[in-house]
């Protein structure tokens, strides 16, 4: 698993695709968090930025190999592996990418709540932070999978599907990304830091679903 992460990981950073999805994280950021906004709301906002971006890069990883050598790589290592590798390299660029935007979030925004009345602690609020990114960005991969070959073969409805798969986990009450995002939010209403434990917990089941149920397909479908 670790060459093929490696060989997933170079592709993606050879091919230069990562640069929309990075582009278009980092432009969001800077148009809607500001230096001194209440902590807890701004890392509320780089979280469920994340999760359309994690479903891209995803989709990005997984469509990238030309289809003869997605063929050589499944031959040498098993198609669930390869294909597995591809899903990992995604959420891996992901999460490098929330981290950072959370800590540089933190470091910009100011440590109180949102009525700038009571003090936010720096460090619980950047460990809050981190947990929401990465459900949201678990999130996105198993949204990634989904909307992606060998589960959606066509470009014509695997982009939409992806797009609305985003929103709904997004906003629909009980996604463990909307729980993880509004907790922040509250948070920052209520001066208290709530680390999302259990949107996370949550995050990782249906992800490691998710993500079986596109290597199962792998390996019965033809690129």
């Amino acid at each position: 698993m670790t060459a093929l992460l490696r060989y997933q990981a170079a592709l993606l950073l050879r091919s230069q695709r990562w640069l929309p999805p990075f582009l278009l994280y980092a432009v969001f950021l800077g148009v809607s968090v500001q230096g001194g906004q209440p902590v807890l709301d701004s890392l509320g906002y780089a979280a469920a930025a994340l999760l359309p971006v994690a479903a891209w890069l995803v989709r990005i990883c997984v469509t990238q190999e030309p289809p003869a050598a997605r063929t050589v790589v499944a031959a040498a290592a098993g198609p669930v592996r390869a294909h597995l590798a591809a899903v990992l390299a995604g959420l891996g660029a992901a999460v490098v990418s929330g981290t950072a935007a959370t800590t540089v979030v933190t470091l910009i925004s100011a440590p109180v709540s949102a009525d700038h009345q009571q003090r936010i602690p720096l460090p619980e609020a950047c460990a809050a932070g981190l947990l929401a990114a990465l459900t949201c960005a678990l999130l996105g991969t198993a949204v990634g999978a989904l909307t992606a070959w060998p589960v959606l073969r066509s470009p014509g409805r695997a982009v939409p599907a992806l797009l609305l798969s985003a929103l709904l986990a997004l906003v629909v009450a009980g996604s463990p990304a909307q729980a993880a995002v509004s907790g922040l939010v509250t948070g920052s209403h209520s001066a208290t830091v709530r680390p999302p434990l259990l949107p996370l917990a949550a995050a990782v089941l249906l992800t490691a679903a998710a993500v079986a149920v596109a290597c199962v397909l792998t390996s019965r479908r033809s690129p």
